[in-house]
């Protein structure tokens, strides 16, 4: 099925950070849009204003009748959607044409240059700061992203002036298999998602399948020191980048009165005085990556300037949601140690002397039993931790798995809790006094909490 010849689009899971672009980008066509949602959201609302149908009941009845139209209407769902779904299956009993979010994102990338961000950690904060870099200069882009851009407030950016498009390669149930990319960054390879891969081998032949996708013409930016060997087709040029060798690195490097500055290094020549919009460290790294993305799609040495100085991040990545001489809060999405590692040095480093408490919520049993050591080295950074239960996410619970595996092998030396989600609010409200630096750590519903927080905090 074309797009061109698509009338109606629906989406099961349309609610989710990926699909929802995907949800604003055929209302932009000027397709009708409708969809399922588990639970209403700030998003799904947005959405639901903006122009799509979404409900939130697995409820054939309640598909609209222009999306029972099997010619011209195209099915989309993400993989986290349960296989029995009733309203997934009615489709499929019909003969519907339906496509997983990323098949439709492939099919995106064989039809412009797709300039994709792929890697464990970093590929939100990365793609969206790509898309900012060339969406705002004279080259432009679309961009799906998996975040809302605190720049345009939206995960999707449109442009009718360039063929470029900017996606985030999600390596879950081998979603960026489905990619063609004319370009792609890889940030890292920490194995992560071993429900579906099984073993780091397994999940590092995966990136290395995905390498070889890049068209011939195309570019590979990989992270120095990754465990995979790029397996790319004759033509594809590659790159090396880290924050202090490789092909594109940074040098002279500032840090100071709140502020980050570096210059930039590449194979064109050094960029000066570059200064980070979002100055945190793990951005030096996210940021020559960016950089050399655009670079390499014609983005000018000042237009990089420009656009990384006005970088104001994506939402739940280094989210501040309250800066005062006392109080410190801020919302991060890390849920691999990998990230939290990061996230923890980064904050230590911008507020040396202060006492720093995180409020971690574990996303999925088959990562918390895989990884809980290794969470618990990397939470250990923090002065105190507060665990709440597991966020199941699409999972049924494992026996014997719990965030008691975390707490159990937290740093002696660390200040620690555990309590319930619902507990979180009054948590809060009673250590109040004592908090300097707060953060709250997951991919699961903790954000919900975040305005609650700021509120109390803010008393």
């Amino acid at each position: 099925m074309k797009i061109d010849t698509i009338k109606s689009v629906y989406f099961i899971g349309a609610g989710g950070i990926g699909m929802s672009a995907l949800v604003r980008y055929f209302l932009s066509l000027g397709k009708e849009v409708a969809g399922y949602d588990r639970t209403p959201s700030e998003l799904t609302e947005r959405l639901n204003v903006e122009g799509a149908a979404i409900h939130y009941e697995d409820d054939c009845t309640l598909i609209p009748a222009n999306c029972k139209d099997k010619e011209h209407t195209l099915v989309v769902y993400t993989p986290a959607v349960p296989e029995e779904h009733s309203e997934l299956t009615w489709f499929r009993s019909q003969g519907f044409e339906i496509q997983k979010r990323a098949q439709l994102l492939g099919t995106i990338t064989r039809s412009r240059r797709g300039l994709c961000v792929a890697g464990t950690h970093g590929k939100t904060t990365t793609s969206s700061m790509a898309a900012h870099l060339v969406h705002s200069s004279h080259v432009g882009a679309t961009a799906f992203l998996g975040g809302i851009s605190q720049n345009y407030g939206t995960n999707l950016l449109l442009s009718d002036k360039s063929d470029y498009v900017v996606i985030e390669a999600d390596e879950f149930d081998r979603s960026f298999h489905h990619l063609e990319p004319y370009m792609s960054v890889i940030t890292a390879t920490d194995p992560d998602h071993l429900d579906i891969y099984g073993t780091p081998e397994a999940y590092w032949e995966s990136f290395e399948k995905y390498t070889s996708l890049i068209r011939p013409d195309g570019v590979l930016i990989i992270h120095e020191g990754l465990e995979i060997t790029p397996q790319v087709q004759p033509g594809v040029r590659v790159y090396t980048y880290s924050r202090d060798t490789g092909d594109y690195h940074a040098q002279n490097i500032r840090i100071g009165g709140g502020e980050i500055v570096f210059d930039f290094v590449s194979p064109r020549g050094i960029v000066k005085d570059i200064q980070l919009g979002v100055p945190l460290s793990i951005n030096i790294d996210n940021g020559i990556a960016a950089m050399a993305m655009a670079q390499l799609a014609g983005v000018t040495d000042e237009e990089l300037r420009e656009g990384m100085a006005t970088f104001r991040g994506v939402e739940r990545r280094f989210d501040f949601k309250l800066k005062t001489p006392s109080k410190v809060f801020l919302s991060d999405y890390a849920h691999h140690p990998a990230e939290i590692r990061q996230s923890a040095l980064s904050i230590r480093e911008l507020y040396a002397g202060h006492k720093v408490t995180v409020i971690f919520q574990p996303h999925l049993y088959s990562r918390t039993q895989d990884f809980y050591r290794e969470f618990a080295e990397s939470l250990s950074l923090f002065d105190e931790v507060i665990l709440t239960d597991i966020y199941p996410a699409r999972e049924e619970p494992i026996p014997g798995v719990t965030s008691q595996l975390i707490y159990d092998n937290l740093d002696t030396r660390v200040e620690k809790m555990m309590i319930q989600k619902a507990e979180i609010l009054a948590t809060v409200e009673a250590k109040k006094e004592e908090l300097e630096v707060l953060v709250s750590l997951g991919a699961g519903d903790i954000e919900n909490y975040a305005t609650e927080i700021t509120k109390i905090l803010n008393k």
